[in-house]
């Protein structure tokens, strides 16, 4: 059934921009430009810091004193010439007016730029952001309530199993391996990999994906994609990896449960919002 298209609006195009090897501006070092740093470096991209050194934070002083990635400048904003060779800016400070004016420069440009707390001035917005290795998850309410959006994600977060950010890198270790020893774009190799990989990750747990190694990944491979079949990882030569006082039989299938909770608390704060006087 098509979607009610008045339903489609108000909200945003939610992406994975690729920033590895981009050049970032951030103007400020308080404490949420330290956020804005550390999201940046995740993404491996280049960043040009502009902020007085008296106002760093620690954790800001913390990145430009131990990553190479990190270009910084001892001082405020100082025009167009600070965007030269930029491709994303983000303002971090608390003068409304400068904020505007740099968002201002930067539309003239064409540079993507995230002015914080002026939702109206930014092109993207951050959101409440869940991270575990290449897994990242990310909750926007479109700049309306980011209390809410932390709720949910500490919510959403209680519910992702351990290793889950382990397994993934484990996941895409062996679909890289299978792609090298069934080549091909399409067709009917190509729907047979979605397939075996599909099985795959249904039929083993999460701790088992993250238990895998180079030698089981060959024989899984071996008695599992060349039989078409899916053995077990016991009969791969592999153990489960359990954390710690962790229960047996974690189940993935909670998060459901969890994004439905998290639902009712966003629909639940948004009535009291527009409820109050």
């Amino acid at each position: 059934m098509p979607p009610d298209l008045s339903s489609l609006h108000g909200g945003s195009l939610l992406l994975a921009w690729q920033l590895k090897d981009k050049h970032v501006l951030i103007v400020g070092g308080g404490d949420v430009a330290s956020g804005r740093i550390e999201s940046v470096l995740v993404a491996d991209a280049r960043i040009t810091l502009v902020a007085p050194r008296a106002g760093l934070h620690p954790l800001t002083q913390h990145f430009v004193d131990n990553s190479d990635r990190i270009t910084y400048h001892d001082r405020v904003f100082a025009g167009p010439d600070d965007l030269e060779a930029v491709d994303m800016v983000l303002t971090a400070i608390d003068d409304v007016d400068a904020s505007r004016a740099i968002a201002a420069l930067c539309r003239e440009r064409r540079i993507p730029v995230n002015v914080a707390d002026i939702p109206p001035a930014c092109d993207f917005y951050f959101g409440s952001q869940i991270r575990d290795g290449p897994l990242q998850v990310m909750i926007s309410t479109n700049g309306k309530s980011p209390k809410l959006a932390n709720i949910i994600r500490r919510k959403i977060e209680s519910c992702i199993p351990p290793h889950a950010g382990e397994a993934i890198e484990k996941v895409g270790e062996l679909r890289s391996k299978l792609k090298e020893r069934a080549p091909g774009v399409g067709g009917e190799v190509g729907r047979r990999r979605m397939r075996w990989m599909v099985d795959v990750c249904s039929s083993w747990d999460m701790e088992e994906l993250a238990a895998l190694d180079d030698a089981t990944m060959a024989r899984l491979l071996n008695e599992g994609w060349e039989k078409n079949a899916v053995p077990r990882l016991e009969d791969v030569g592999g153990r489960p990896r359990k954390a710690a006082g962790e229960p047996e039989g974690y189940l993935l299938p909670l998060l459901p449960t969890a994004i439905g909770f998290a639902a009712g608390v966003t629909a639940a704060g948004l009535f009291w919002f527009t409820r109050r006087p």
